[in-house]
């Protein structure tokens, strides 16, 4: 499908620009901490674009849904909890650059598995160690807000069927019985 080697496109470009971004001999937290603010926005939306212009309805639904959660859990935490940070700023626990990345990470490996997952995660993880690099979290915070984008996703959202799948159909009151065959690729 070409959408797909679209998204798979998307993720290795912004895996490799996080790499690049790494390799420099010399690199300034301000740029790390700024591609790390990119790509917790750019996940979640690649997340939301595979399933909507998949016409993933259900997917579209369950990445909603879970972004939600996932983000009104991580404020109500923060607010609840007002752990400071490493720079003397408050609202560190959880980090929500975080829980964002690792929401739309999540998601990708959940519903279309592996093969978004993968880079998926890596970008995600580099959110993560952004947000310790420019002294805005503790690897706490960024762990607890990994943890809780995960663990709502396995919650919320199933994996994509694919295939053909077959069943019996019956109606008690005509008497009609047939078979409904349905597929997806």
């Amino acid at each position: 499908m070409p959408f797909n080697r679209t998204i798979s496109t998307l993720l290795l470009t912004i895996t490799l620009s996080c790499s690049a971004l790494l390799s420099q001999k010399v690199v300034a937290t301000e740029s790390i901490e700024r591609a790390g603010d990119l790509v917790q926005i750019a996940l979640p939306l690649t997340a939301w674009g595979v399933s909507y212009f998949s016409d993933d309805d259900e997917g579209f639904y369950q990445f909603t849904k879970s972004f939600a959660v996932t983000m009104v859990a991580t404020q109500a935490l923060k607010h609840g909890l007002d752990k400071t940070r490493p720079n003397g700023g408050g609202l560190s626990f959880p980090s929500g650059h975080t829980s964002a990345s690792f929401s739309g990470a999540s998601f990708l490996h959940k519903r279309y598995g592996l093969k978004y997952g993968i880079p998926a995660y890596i970008a995600a993880s580099f959110v993560g160690w952004s947000r310790i690099e420019a002294d805005a979290h503790y690897p706490r915070d960024v762990a607890a807000g990994a943890l809780l984008a995960i663990g709502v996703n396995h919650y919320f959202v199933t994996p994509q069927k694919k295939g053909v799948m077959v069943g019996l159909l019956s109606d008690p009151q005509s008497g009609v019985v047939g078979l409904s065959l349905n597929g997806s690729w």
